[in-house]
């Protein structure tokens, strides 16, 4: 049987991806062969494309064509633009359907979890130390360190660990505006967060960020679940640690007396993760992704896409499947802000796909935006989120967050996502803590290569794998890790690093 070695994706496409190395004279399509060797994940032309003229991919715009394009010849950098800017029928609503519900055959799905006391459900059982101020990272990483060294979590099989979370931020900024916000809803994101049974914050005293502030904005009050302490007022750093450690200790039986009990999957919310992506993510670990972020939906749980730098030039692929006009409205004026922030920082917003993304195949934002859009599913588009913000929607939502994949899952994390699949066609080395991650590669190779950093292989979707078989397959997999089953990076001590909060605005 002859193997088939490209693949089309729409008819209306002027090029093919190679699903191997295509050496000169490979039969492509037709008559055409290849003029000059193609990678394997890479685009190759069927037809003549001449210069100016639209590339397509997906039925899609994915840039311009910068000379005369040959039958058969390698499409990338040295022949593609992004060229003008070009109109787009965004179509507000216009595929919006009604709520989505289980279809004929689908069960009610469960996973074994944590009922927390303001009824939101955990898929781990945390303790969490986050220190409000870069000057307090120090003091958290030695009180989780002490904790870990004194062998007193033994005496309690029920709690996952301790997690230190110190960052770069707190002070030498503004008091107030968009970057102390954003700050703000990051850190309560996550010290209220449901993976993280109780939390200690550890500030220094005197910095911006004060937390005394922070409690009286969230009306916190402190208990069995929440503690503070400053290294000012407590002594010094010894002390610090010490009166850390204590109150560590005094949480342990409260968070010890949690057990998981089954609880509906409508409880999961579901961050939707992508980096390192190359020519497949967009026919295999993506779409297949989203078939079981329909399928968590259509349970009444939650998928949240993220990634705004990384939507440009599929944004209409979003407004489409609005729920309404102002929702799709709210992705338009996303898009029109980052255009301005990318331009006030000396930016653009095709400065991605990264290297590692070309040398896998995508050549233009666009292109790599329509691989990224298909991590959604098909669910109408319930809400749009600024970063870190609580979501408060059940379904298909969206947050604002930048590209860069630690920061975006922190606001994901932050906004109260439970669990998250990260999809991977280079290799992205990534776990979070408190929420574990689940990693998809996208081709059969890199699963072979990483097999200790990968939970699923999506390359054999290509082997002829349905999308729909591979998106139940990531489904039953979600409801396994959320129910306890460490992930691959979750076995490899992932999670520390990753707390990045988006410092967006001045450092002073």
């Amino acid at each position: 049987m002859t193997v088939k070695k490209t693949l089309r994706l729409n008819p209306q496409d002027n090029v093919v991806v190679a699903t191997a190395d295509l050496p000169t004279g490979t039969p492509i399509e037709g008559d055409v062969v290849a003029v000059a060797r193609v990678p394997r994940s890479h685009k190759v032309s069927t037809r003549p494309i001449t210069k100016g003229e639209p590339i397509r991919k997906f039925g899609q715009i994915i840039g311009f064509a910068s000379t005369d394009i040959n039958p058969g010849e390698w499409v990338h950098e040295k022949n593609v633009t992004m060229g003008e800017d070009f109109e787009r029928d965004y179509a507000f609503a216009a595929e919006a359907k009604p709520k989505e519900v289980l279809l004929p055959g689908e069960t009610p799905a469960f996973f074994q979890g944590f009922r927390r006391a303001d009824g939101r459900a955990g898929t781990r059982n945390f303790i969490g130390i986050l220190s409000s101020v870069n000057c307090s990272a120090t003091a958290v990483d030695y009180i989780a360190e002490e904790i870990n060294r004194s062998g007193i979590l033994d005496d309690y099989p029920d709690i996952d660990g301790i997690v230190a979370l110190p960052h770069s931020q707190g002070c030498g900024m503004a008091n107030k505006g968009e970057a102390f916000d954003v700050l703000s809803r990051t850190q309560w994101g996550y010290a209220s967060h449901p993976n993280f049974a109780a939390t200690l914050l550890v500030g220094l005293g005197c910095e911006v960020f004060q937390i005394p502030r922070m409690k009286e904005t969230y009306q916190i009050a402190e208990g069995e679940h929440f503690q503070s302490l400053t290294i000012q007022e407590t002594g010094g750093t010894r002390k610090a640690v010490e009166a850390g450690v204590a109150k560590i200790k005094e949480m342990l039986p409260f968070v010890a007396r949690s057990r998981r009990e089954p609880i509906s999957a409508s409880e999961l919310s579901l961050a939707l993760q992508c980096g390192g992506s190359d020519g497949y993510s967009g026919l295999t670990a993506n779409p297949a992704l989203g078939v079981a972020a329909d399928m968590l939906v259509r349970q009444g749980g939650t998928a949240i896409l993220s990634e705004t730098p990384e939507i440009y030039g599929a944004e209409h692929l979003l407004t489409r499947r609005a729920e309404s006009v102002e929702v799709g409205q709210k992705i338009v004026d996303l898009i029109a802000w980052w255009d301005e922030y990318t331009t006030r920082n000396g930016g653009e917003m095709n400065n991605n796909p990264s290297p590692g993304n070309k040398a896998g195949g995508l050549t233009t934002i666009l292109e790599k935006s329509l691989g990224a859009v298909a991590k959604g599913g098909n669910s109408t588009l319930r809400g749009v989120y600024r970063y870190a913000e609580r979501i408060d929607r059940k379904g298909f939502v969206y947050m604002d967050t930048p590209g860069y994949d630690p920061v975006a899952a922190t606001g994901q994390v932050a906004g109260g996502a439970n669990i998250l699949c990260f999809t991977t066609g280079r290799g992205s080395a990534y776990g979070g803590k408190p929420v574990p991650s689940i990693k998809l590669a996208t081709n059969n190779e890199l699963y072979a290569r990483m097999t200790e950093d990968m939970d699923i292989n999506c390359g054999d979707v290509i082997d002829g794998v349905s999308l729909e078989d591979k998106g139940r397959e990531i489904f039953e997999v979600i409801l396994d890790v959320a129910s306890g089953k460490k992930s691959k990076s979750e076995l490899l001590g992932y999670g520390r690093h990753e707390f990045v909060p988006w410092q967006i605005g001045a450092v002073m």
